[in-house]
C-alpha cells in the first residue's frame, strides 16, 4: 500500500482514491502548482500534478424559461486534449436538470417551476455534448439545493421522481447524488442509493452534518464509488481573509481533514473508488489542503508507507 505523491493516487485491492480540486483556473496558484509563464494551459499543467478535477462551470446552465446552456463541443475537445489517459473528471450535471424551480429574482414573490427538472430528454442532450469525455469521467454529480415543502412535498416524492428519472437515462456512468436537505440523509435515502446502484456525495460544509457522522451511520450502504466534497462553511468570510488569493491556508481544519482521511481509508479498503474534491473555500487553498490530506493519509505507518 502506498501513495504516489505526484498524482495523489492510492491503489489497494483494485480500488483507488483520487484527490483533486473543485475547478482549476486560479492565477494565484502560479508558483504553487502552475508555472509563472504569461500564457499557460491551466488544465494541462494541473493534470501533470493531479489525477482528477471537478468540472463545475457547466452547472450554471439555466438562464430563463426557454434558455438552457450546455457544454460546447470545442470546450470538451480542449479539455480532452489537455489531460493524460489516466486522468479522471467528476462533472456537475447542469442545474437546468437539478433545480426544481427557477431562482427568485428581486421583487418576485412566487416560485416558478423549472420545466426541465429531471428531464431525461435534456439530460440525454447533455450526455451527447460531453460524449468524447466519457472514458475520462469518474462520476456525474447531481447537486440539489435545499428543498422546502413548496419545492418538494416530501422525501418520498423526491425519491420517486429520481426513480423515474434513472429508469429512463443511460446507466453506463457512475452517478452521485448530493442532496442539500440534512433530513434526507437517512436509511430510506441510502437504501435507495444501494438499490439503484447510485453513489453519494459526502458534502463537508454549508449546513450539512459532518461527513464522518453520516459515514459512521450509513457507510455500509456505500458501494463501488463515493465522492467527498470539502467545501467549508463560510464562503464570504474566507474570501475576505484571502482577498480571493488562493495560495495559503487561512482556516485550518485538522479534525475535519482527519475525518476525511478515515473515510477514504475505510472505503478503499472495501474496494470502493473515492474521489475527493477540495474547494479553495475550505481552508483557503485547495492544493495546500490536498498536500495536508496526503500527509495525514501517510501518517499511519502500520498501514501506509511514506511517500
Amino acid at each position: 500500500m502506498n501513495w504516489n505523491f505526484k498524482n495523489l493516487l492510492y491503489n489497494n485491492y483494485m480500488a483507488v482514491a483520487l484527490f483533486g480540486s473543485c475547478s482549476w483556473k486560479y492565477p494565484s496558484w502560479k508558483g504553487l502548482i502552475y508555472s509563472k509563464d504569461e500564457e499557460i494551459n491551466y488544465l494541462k499543467e494541473y493534470s501533470r500534478k493531479y489525477s482528477t478535477v471537478e468540472i463545475d462551470q457547466w452547472f450554471w446552465s439555466l438562464f430563463g424559461t426557454t434558455s438552457v446552456s450546455l457544454p460546447k463541443r470545442e470546450t470538451v475537445s480542449e479539455y480532452l486534449d489537455s489531460v493524460p489517459d489516466n486522468f479522471r473528471f467528476t462533472v456537475k450535471v447542469p442545474n437546468s436538470i437539478t433545480l426544481t424551480h427557477f431562482y427568485k429574482k428581486p421583487g418576485e414573490s412566487s416560485l416558478k417551476p423549472n420545466p426541465f427538472f429531471l428531464s431525461e430528454i435534456l439530460f440525454k442532450k447533455f450526455l451527447a455534448s460531453i460524449e468524447p469525455l466519457k472514458p475520462y469521467i469518474g462520476a456525474l454529480l447531481l447537486q440539489f439545493e435545499y428543498l422546502n415543502k413548496k419545492k418538494m412535498t416530501s422525501q418520498s416524492e423526491f425519491l420517486a421522481r429520481l426513480y423515474s428519472f434513472f429508469s429512463k437515462i443511460p446507466r453506463d456512468y457512475h452517478y452521485a447524488l448530493e442532496p442539500r436537505n440534512p433530513q434526507y440523509l437517512n436509511k430510506e435515502y441510502f437504501f435507495f442509493l444501494k438499490d439503484q446502484h447510485l453513489s453519494h456525495v459526502f458534502l463537508e460544509g454549508y449546513y450539512m452534518p459532518p461527513i464522518i457522522d453520516v459515514f459512521h451511520q450509513y457507510g455500509d450502504y456505500i458501494e463501488d464509488v463515493a465522492v467527498i466534497r470539502l467545501h467549508g462553511n463560510n464562503r464570504k468570510g474566507i474570501e475576505e481573509k484571502t482577498e480571493k488569493r488562493w495560495d495559503r491556508i487561512v482556516e485550518p481544519k485538522d479534525r475535519s481533514l482527519q475525518d476525511a482521511a478515515e473515510i477514504v481509508k475505510a472505503l478503499v479498503s472495501r474496494g470502493v473508488d473515492v474521489f475527493v474534491n477540495v474547494n479553495n473555500h475550505y481552508e483557503g487553498s485547495a492544493p495546500l489542503t490536498m498536500n495536508r490530506l496526503s500527509l495525514m493519509m501517510n501518517s499511519d505507518e502500520e498501514v501506509y508507507s511514506a511517500f
